[in-house]
C-alpha cells in the first residue's frame, strides 16, 4: 500500500475514530494522541491492510483498545459531557430547552452506568452508524453476542428512564 492508497482508505475514517476516541477518553488531547497512535500503527503495518474487509473497522478496534488501555492506566471512566453540546433550535421554548437537556443529561448518567462493553457496542451502533458486522470486527464478539448486549444496553437507559420519570410525577 503506497502513500495515496493509505490517504484513500484510511484517512477518510479520522473523524469516527476521533470521535469514538474523544467519546472513551473524554478529554480531546488523549483523543488526538490516540488517534496518532492509530495511524502510526496502521502506517507500519500498511502492508498487512489489504487482508481485512474494512481497513476503517480495523483502525476503530485499534482505537477501542488503546482507549481502554488509557482508561486502564489512569483509572478513570468517565464518557463525554454532552452538557456543552448547543441544543438550541429555534422553535423551542427555554422551558422545552431545559426539559430536553435534563433528559440528555439523564441519558448520559444512565449510560455511565452500563458496563463498558455495553457503552461501547451502544455507541458504535447507535452513534456511529455501523452495522452489526462492523460491530462484531471492532469487538471481536459474535453478532448474536453483539444484537443481545445492545438490546440490553438499550432496555436499562430506557427503563432507568422511565423509573427516573415516574418518580418525578
Amino acid at each position: 500500500m503506497d502513500l495515496q492508497e493509505f490517504k484513500s482508505k484510511v484517512l477518510p475514517s479520522k473523524q469516527k475514530l476521533y470521535r469514538l476516541a474523544l467519546f472513551m477518553l473524554q478529554n480531546k488531547e488523549e483523543a488526538e494522541d490516540i488517534l496518532q497512535d492509530v495511524f502510526l500503527k496502521l502506517w507500519t503495518n500498511k502492508h498487512k491492510l489489504h487482508a481485512y474487509a474494512s481497513i476503517e473497522a480495523f483502525a476503530m478496534s485499534i482505537t477501542k483498545n488503546l482507549c481502554l488501555d488509557k482508561l486502564k492506566s489512569r483509572k478513570n471512566k468517565q464518557m463525554v459531557d454532552v452538557s456543552d453540546m448547543d441544543l438550541n433550535s429555534g422553535e423551542q421554548t427555554p422551558y422545552q430547552r431545559y426539559e430536553l437537556a435534563d433528559q440528555v443529561h439523564k441519558v448520559q448518567e444512565l449510560v455511565k452506568e452500563l458496563p463498558e462493553q455495553q457503552r461501547v457496542i451502544l455507541h458504535l451502533r447507535d452513534v456511529e452508524g455501523y452495522s452489526y458486522e462492523e460491530v462484531e470486527q471492532v469487538t471481536g464478539m459474535n453478532v448474536n453476542a453483539i444484537r443481545v448486549a445492545l438490546s440490553r444496553a438499550r432496555k436499562s437507559v430506557r427503563d432507568g428512564l422511565l423509573k427516573l420519570e415516574n418518580y418525578a410525577l
